[in-house]
């Protein structure tokens, strides 16, 4: 039996996975506890209900993927939007030290990957995922990047698969070994925090119930409307760049263009005080546009294509592990000062980078 679902039938069945997803959420403590994604939990009980229909009942389905680019594209734009330069110039020096340690992480979570998937004789593509890709990447990057591996000249037909894989596998992994990292450099170091700073930690906070007298900007249909213009045109643009530059064979996916372009408009209309960008506002269709992609990502996911790579995978993600500890405690800390706020930052290194 055959079942192919249009556009509006597809739209309905993403949203039921996101429902899906938040219910589950809310009803076992380890998806909350870990922070799973709802479109993840969701998406990933679809996805087991489709590999049930069509091994069982060899049904055969296929899903419209009209909307699966413009979210993509559209989430990337966002978060070009909402990336304010200044806020580097802000955080001084520290930040810049640790931005240049986390980039040496990407080129070694990359050298680990595909040097053990090459060493192993396996598609170094899947090194490559389980890298940068989808560790440091996440979710979205992680989808954005297997979309483009699996169309020529790549041809890599289980890499969303794959990323997904990877990425669920490091948001799990990277809320555990963060906390007892960062334990480790402290004892080992005999490190003190600041006391006068962790006395003020003990004061308690409601977080449920923020102050209602700090006044905040209401999204409105005129200033949603603005913010959806700057967001159209950053797509338009990175489009139609991309599509040009094809013609000189300069291949950069789409997605990364319309980062640009929105990183670019951010930047300049807050120097030349011409427009300034509603962050609040931008997240939300961004986090929207996430959302909706992740949920068609991950209710597509073969769990078949999973099977005979789950050896190589497994490697991959052990030692990334590993890489991530060594060079957590021997490069960022070092380099972040072998203090306090250097035990902290390794903690969320491995938070974002696992």
């Amino acid at each position: 039996m055959k079942l192919d679902f249009n556009i509006y039938s597809t739209f309905l069945i993403m949203i039921a996975v996101l429902l899906t997803g938040r219910f589950l959420t809310k009803k076992i403590k380890f998806l909350k506890r870990y922070d799973i994604p709802e479109p993840v939990s969701g998406g990933l009980v679809f996805a087991i209900l489709i590999l049930f229909l069509t091994t069982v009942f060899d049904f055969k389905i296929s899903f419209n993927k009209s909307l699966q680019e413009p979210l993509m594209l559209g989430f990337f734009t966002t978060l070009g939007l909402n990336a304010d330069l200044k806020m580097l110039k802000k955080a001084g020096s520290l930040l810049i030290i640790f931005l240049l340690s986390s980039i040496g992480l990407l080129v070694a979570q990359n050298i680990t990957g595909i040097g053990l998937t090459l060493a192993m004789g396996e598609n170094p593509l899947i090194g490559l995922i389980g890298g940068s890709v989808s560790l440091t990447g996440g979710f979205g990057t992680g989808a954005a990047w297997g979309t483009v591996f699996e169309k020529a000249p790549y041809s890599f037909t289980s890499a969303t698969s794959v990323a997904m894989a990877c990425a669920t596998f490091g948001t799990v992994t990277g809320g555990l070994v963060g906390g007892p990292m960062a334990n480790f450099l402290i004892k080992r170091y005999k490190i003190k925090g600041n006391t006068q700073e962790a006395a003020s930690h003990d004061i308690p906070v409601d977080y449920t119930n923020p102050p209602t007298d700090i006044p905040t900007k209401s999204i409105t249909a005129v200033s949603f409307i603005n913010s959806l213009a700057l967001f159209a045109i950053s797509i338009f643009l990175g489009i139609t760049v991309s599509n040009y530059m094809q013609r000189f064979s300069f291949t950069l996916p789409t997605f990364v263009w319309c980062l640009f372009f929105g990183i670019f408009f951010r930047n300049f209309l807050s120097l030349t005080n011409l427009f300034q960008v509603f962050d609040r506002e931008m997240s939300l269709i961004g986090d929207v546009c996430l959302s909706l992609f992740l949920a068609f990502v991950l209710m597509n996911i073969n769990f078949l294509d999973l099977v005979h790579l789950a050896v190589p995978v497994s490697v991959v993600l052990i030692a990334q592990l590993v890489v991530m500890f060594l060079y957590g405690w021997l490069v960022t800390f070092r380099v972040c000062g072998k203090n306090y706020d250097a035990a902290v930052l390794v903690a969320g290194q491995c938070g974002f980078a696992i």
